[in-house]
């Protein structure tokens, strides 16, 4: 993939310092802009991560290039199946729960903070020309498509202090 942005005229720039691979899990929580959000922060890191996901596609899903873990909605189920990812390595997740448009934050959920304190908040904003990449009704699989429709678009990827 990193190979692949400058390819389709698109521009990765990644501020902050990443923190270093551990034995267990580190939990980045990110601002929700669009459905590459997590792919964005996996080549940023340089590392694999998984995506904690709920609302996309069985198709996105499959389609994904880094991995995922699907939630249910059930708080006791979810806590389980966070707890036994961020075991086995790093995870990121968006606590707002859904892409947003504006330039502000969603609802958050505290179910993540719950689970570790190796919190690594991440900001994440797109620069585009023309299409949106966030797709509000539709086929959220669309939305890398729209993003590389841009002539000249651009991923920025802020990593803050460690909470």
């Amino acid at each position: 993939m990193p190979y692949l942005i400058p390819v389709f005229g698109g521009k990765l720039v990644v501020r902050g310092r990443p923190p270093p691979l551990a034995t267990t899990g580190v939990l980045f929580m990110c601002a929700h802009r669009t459905l590459m959000d997590p792919l964005a922060l996996t080549v940023a890191l340089g590392r694999r991560v998984t995506a904690v996901i709920y609302s996309i596609s069985r198709l996105s899903e499959l389609l994904s290039p880094i991995r995922t873990a699907r939630l249910s909605r059930v708080r006791e189920v979810d806590t389980g199946h966070i707890a036994a990812e961020l075991a086995r390595g790093d995870l990121v997740v968006c606590p707002e729960g859904t892409t947003c448009r504006e330039p502000f934050l969603l609802r958050f959920s505290m179910l993540f903070a719950k689970l570790t304190d190796r919190i690594v908040p991440v900001a994440i904003d797109y620069k585009v020309g023309f299409f949106h990449p966030t797709t509000a009704t539709g086929w959220k699989v669309m939305d890398p498509l729209f993003f590389f429709m841009n002539p000249r678009s651009a991923y920025e990827v802020t990593f803050l202090s460690q909470l």
